[in-house]
C-alpha cells in the first residue's frame, strides 16, 4: 500500500524543537507538505525516510516502524533538497551506483529505465558538475526511482528549477500519484502545491497547522482577517467612518500617520472603501497590505 503514519511525533536537538507532536497519515496519491522555510519540513521528511529517529512518537510504513528498519528502503525513494556532492560522476554513473547499492539483479537496465522516465538519457554521459539546477533535480529523481519504490519523498523539488522543467517535474509527480504510488513533496509556495497535490498538510514552527484538500486550505487562508494600512488626508475621520463597516473588525491610528485596519471580507472592503472616503470627505493617499507573507498566514492557522 505505501501508507506512512506519524503518531504524536516530536524531534528535538538539545533545547531546539524541530517537530512538535505531529500526527498525520500520508497515503497513495500526491500530498503536498506546505510551510514556510524553517517550519520543520526537512526534518519531517527525514523522519519519514528513516534517516532520523523520533525523539517521541512513532513513524510507521504500513504498520512497520521505519527507524532502524532497512527493509523500508526497498519501498522508499528519497529526493533530498541538498545538492549532489558527486559532481565528478556522470549522471549515468550516479544513478547506476544507486541501482548497485540496492542489489538489483540488472542494475544497468534499471538505471536506463529511470533515466528514460525523467528524460535524462542524452545528458547522462556528462558530468553532474556541468548540469543545470533542473537537470540535477531530475538525476536525483532518477536515482530515487531506480528501485521502483512505491513511496517517493521529495524535499523542495522545485527550488531553482526553470518554468519548463518545473512543469515537467509536476507532470511526473502527478503521473506517479496516478500510478498508485505514495508521493509527498515539500514546498513553501501554495500555488505550487495546488497545481500538483490534492491533499495538503500544513506545518509551521514544527507544528501541524492544517490538513485537507487545496480548496479547504485556500478557504482557511482567505477567510482569515487581513491587515491593511490606509493613509489619508484625515486619518481620524476615516477611522471613525471605517469602524461602522461590517467587513472591518478593528481600526487603530498609527502614531506617524495612517490607519491600521483589520478586514474579514476583502471583497466587500475593497468595494466600500472609496465610498466611505467620499462620504466622509476624506482623500485616500495609500492602501497597503501588511501581512501577506506566508509566515503570517501559517501563524493564523496555528492560532485557530
Amino acid at each position: 500500500m505505501g501508507t506512512i503514519s506519524l503518531e504524536a511525533v516530536s524531534r528535538w536537538y538539545g533545547n531546539v524543537v524541530a517537530v512538535n507532536g505531529i500526527t498525520m497519515t500520508v497515503g497513495p496519491g500526491v500530498t503536498g507538505l506546505l510551510g514556510p522555510n524553517g517550519a520543520g519540513k526537512t526534518t519531517l521528511i527525514a523522519l519519514m525516510a528513516g534517516f532520523l529517529s523520533p525523539s517521541a512518537g512513532t513513524v510507521t510504513l504500513d504498520g512497520d516502524t521505519i527507524w532502524r528498519n532497512t527493509e523500508v528502503y526497498r519501498t522508499i525513494g528519497l529526493v533530498p533538497e541538498r545538492e549532489i556532492s558527486f559532481g565528478y560522476l556522470t549522471g549515468r554513473q550516479f544513478v547506476l551506483a544507486n541501482a548497485e547499492l540496492h542489489g538489483l539483479t540488472d542494475p544497468g537496465a534499471a538505471c536506463q529505465r529511470a533515466l528514460e522516465v525523467v528524460e535524462m538519457v542524452e545528458p547522462a554521459s556528462r558530468r553532474i558538475g556541468t548540469y543545470s539546477k533542473g537537470m540535477r533535480q531530475r538525476v536525483k529523481l532518477a536515482s530515487a526511482l531506480v528501485h521502483d519504490p512505491s513511496v517517493l519523498l521529495l524535499d523542495e523539488p522545485f527550488n531553482g528549477v526553470d518554468p519548463r522543467q518545473r512543469l515537467h517535474l509536476m507532470a511526473l509527480l502527478q503521473r506517479f500519484g496516478a500510478e498508485g504510488r505514495t508521493v509527498l513533496f515539500s514546498s513553501h509556495i501554495l500555488e505550487e502545491v495546488e497545481q500538483v497535490a490534492r491533499q495538503i498538510e500544513v506545518v509551521v514552527s514544527g507544528r501541524h497547522a492544517a490538513s485537507g484538500d487545496f480548496g479547504e486550505i485556500r478557504r482557511l487562508m482567505t477567510d482569515r482577517p487581513v491587515q491593511y494600512v490606509v493613509v489619508s488626508d484625515d486619518d481620524r475621520t476615516l477611522a471613525s467612518a471605517l469602524i461602522s463597516e461590517p467587513s472591518v473588525v478593528a481600526v487603530g491610528l498609527r502614531p506617524r500617520g495612517g490607519v491600521d485596519v483589520s478586514v474579514t471580507d476583502l471583497g466587500e472592503f475593497a468595494h466600500r472603501l472609496p465610498r466611505v472616503a467620499r462620504d466622509a470627505r476624506v482623500r485616500l493617499v495609500e492602501l497597503t497590505p501588511t501581512d501577506e507573507s506566508l509566515e503570517s498566514v501559517f501563524s493564523y492557522l496555528v492560532g485557530r
